[in-house]
C-alpha cells in the first residue's frame, strides 16, 4: 500500500470513529437531559399530588369513613386529570389491599412493582418500564390518609422521546454515509497531493541512481518537504561533485599511468634497439660510440623520470617535518645550481628577494624553485632573462618565477598540472622532461597549504606564483 494510500485510510478510520463517537454523545446526552426533564416533571406532579391529599386530610379525618376517603380521593385524582388531558399522563391509586381507588390506564398494570420494595412514606420512587410498546414513567409513593396508606403512582408516556432518539439515530445513519463519502473523497484528493512531493522526490533519486547525477528534484514548497528537497537537492550536488571528482581522479589516474608506460617503453625501446644492434654487428669504433651515447643519453632520460617520480612520491608521503626557515637562505643554497643550469643554455637569472621567515620543509622547497626554474628556462631562448622574486603581498609571502619565452596557450593552462603533460612535446623530448615538474610543484604547494597562480601569454612569457600563508601549518590547515 501507497503512502498516499495509508494516510487516506488512517485519515478516515480515525475520521468515522471520532464523528461516530461525539454523535452518539451528543444524541445521548440530549436524549438523558430530555428524560431528565420528564423525570423531574414528573416528581412534581407526583409531589403536587401529595400536597393536594396531605391539604385535605383533616376534612377527612373529620368524616371518619373509607367511602369518604375513596370518593375525595377520586375527586382530586379527576381534577388532576382534567387539568392534564392533553398529556399522555396516567393515574393509579390504590389502598393497601391492592384494590383500585382510582385509574385512568389503558394498560395493564404490572403485577411485581421493585419500586414499591421498601418504600416508606413521603418517599417517591420512580422507574421506566416497556409495555405493549410504550415506554412509561411511573412514579410512586404513598400517602398515610386516616392511618390507611393509599399507593399513589403517577405516570408519564414517554415513548416519543425514544422515537425521537431512534429517528435521531436513523437521521445520524445517512449523513454519517454521506459525510464519511465525501471526507473520503476530499481525503484520497487531499493525500494525492500531500504525497505528490515524495513521488517527485522518489522519481529523482531513480533517476539519479541509473547515473543521472545531475537531476534534481524541481520544488518551491516552503513546508518540511521543501526543505527535504532542498537538502536532498544539496545531498544530490555533493554526491555528483564527488562522483565528478572520483571520474576525474580516475582519469588522472589512467592518464598517469598511460602516459608514465609511454615515458618509459621510448627510452627503453631506443636502449634495447642500440644494444641488439652493437651486439649483433660487427665492431666499429664509431658506430659502437654512436650507440654508446644513444643508450647514456636514454639512460639519463630514465634517470631524470625516476628521479621526479621519487620527487612526486615523497611529496605524497605523510610525516613531513616543517621547520621555520629564512625562504632568502633556501634561495642562497640553491642558486649556484640554477646559474649553472641557465649558463648552459646562455640564460641569465636574476634575483630580487625580500626575507621572509615561514614554515618550510627544506628540501621540499629547493625541489619547487628548481622545477619552477626549469620550467622557466626550457622555455626561454638565449640571451633571454629568467626572473626569481620573493616578496611580501597583502600578508602573504610571494614566490614569483618570471621568463620571456614562448608562454601557454590558454587551452593548455588548465592542464599543466596533470603528471605527464606537456604543451610542446617535441621541446620537451630534446630537454629531457618528462611533464613532472609542475605536478611536483603543485603536490608541494598542496602540503605547505599554498596556492600556485600562473599567467602566460604566448610568445611574451610566463609567470608563476605561489602565495605562501605565515601562519603555523596546522593553523593554516584549520583555515
Amino acid at each position: 500500500m501507497k503512502l498516499w494510500q495509508k494516510i487516506s485510510v488512517i485519515t478516515i478510520l480515525i475520521f468515522i470513529i471520532i464523528f461516530n463517537a461525539a454523535s452518539i454523545m451528543i444524541i445521548e446526552r440530549s436524549h438523558n437531559r430530555m428524560l431528565q426533564q420528564v423525570i423531574n416533571s414528573a416528581l412534581s406532579q407526583n409531589m403536587s399530588i401529595h400536597a393536594s391529599v396531605n391539604a385535605i386530610v383533616p376534612i377527612i379525618n373529620i368524616y371518619d369513613s373509607i367511602d369518604y376517603e375513596k370518593t375525595v380521593l377520586t375527586k382530586i385524582a379527576n381534577e388532576f386529570i382534567g387539568r392534564n388531558n392533553e398529556q399522555s399522563v396516567y393515574l393509579d391509586i390504590r389502598n393497601e389491599a391492592n384494590h383500585t381507588i382510582f385509574s385512568n390506564t389503558d394498560f395493564p398494570m404490572p403485577s411485581e412493582q421493585e419500586e414499591l420494595d421498601e418504600l416508606n412514606k413521603d418517599e417517591i420512587k420512580y422507574i421506566l418500564r416497556d409495555i405493549d410498546q410504550r415506554t412509561l414513567l411511573f412514579t410512586t409513593n404513598i400517602v398515610d390518609v386516616h392511618n390507611n396508606n393509599y399507593r399513589f403512582t403517577y405516570m408519564v408516556d414517554v415513548t416519543s422521546l425514544y422515537k425521537d432518539r431512534i429517528e435521531q439515530y436513523q437521521f445520524f445513519i445517512r449523513l454519517d454515509v454521506v459525510v464519511c463519502f465525501l471526507y473520503m473523497l476530499i481525503m484520497l484528493f487531499v493525500s494525492r497531493g500531500l504525497t505528490r512531493s515524495i513521488d517527485m522526490l522518489n522519481r529523482t533519486s531513480q533517476t539519479i541512481s541509473q547515473g543521472n547525477f545531475s537531476e534534481r528534484v524541481h520544488l518551491n514548497s516552503k513546508d518540511e518537504i521543501g526543505v527535504l528537497a532542498r537538502n536532498f537537492n544539496d545531498m544530490a550536488a555533493v554526491v555528483e561533485e564527488k562522483i565528478t571528482e572520483l571520474q576525474r581522479n580516475n582519469e588522472e589516474k589512467q592518464r598517469f599511468i598511460n602516459n608514465f608506460t609511454h615515458e618509459l617503453k621510448t627510452p627503453l625501446t631506443s636502449i634495447i634497439a642500440h644494444a641488439n644492434f652493437m651486439r649483433t654487428t660487427k665492431y666499429n669504433e664509431e658506430v659502437f660510440m654512436d650507440g654508446l651515447n644513444v643508450i647514456s643519453l636514454e639512460g639519463k632520460r630514465l634517470d631524470a623520470l625516476s628521479i621526479k617520480l621519487m620527487n612526486l612520491i615523497t611529496v605524497q608521503e605523510d610525516g613531513l617535518q616543517m621547520e621555520r626557515l629564512n625562504f632568502g637562505t633556501v634561495i642562497d643554497e640553491i642558486k649556484p645550481v640554477l646559474v649553472t643550469m641557465a649558463n648552459e643554455k646562455r640564460i641569465a637569472i636574476v634575483t630580487d628577494c625580500q626575507q621572509g621567515e615561514l614554515y618550510l620543509e627544506k628540501d621540499l622547497i629547493k625541489v619547487l624553485i628548481f622545477n619552477l626554474v626549469e620550467n622557466a628556462i626550457k622555455a626561454s631562448s638565449e640571451q633571454q632573462t629568467v626572473m626569481l622574486r620573493t616578496f611580501w603581498q597583502e600578508g602573504y609571502f610571494m614566490l614569483a618565477v618570471s621568463d620571456q619565452g614562448i608562454g601557454i596557450a590558454k587551452e593548455h593552462q588548465h592542464h599543466i598540472f596533470e603528471p605527464f603533460y606537456m604543451v610542446d612535446k617535441s621541446r620537451a623530448r630534446s630537454g629531457q622532461g618528462a611533464g613532472l615538474g609542475l605536478a611536483i610543484c603543485r603536490s608541494i604547494a598542496d602540503v605547505h597549504y599554498a596556492v600556485i597562480i600562473v599567467t602566460s601569454d604566448e610568445q611574451k612569457g610566463t609567470t608563476v606564483e605561489v602565495k605562501f600563508s605565515p601562519l603555523d601549518p596546522k593553523e593554516r590547515g584549520q583555515l
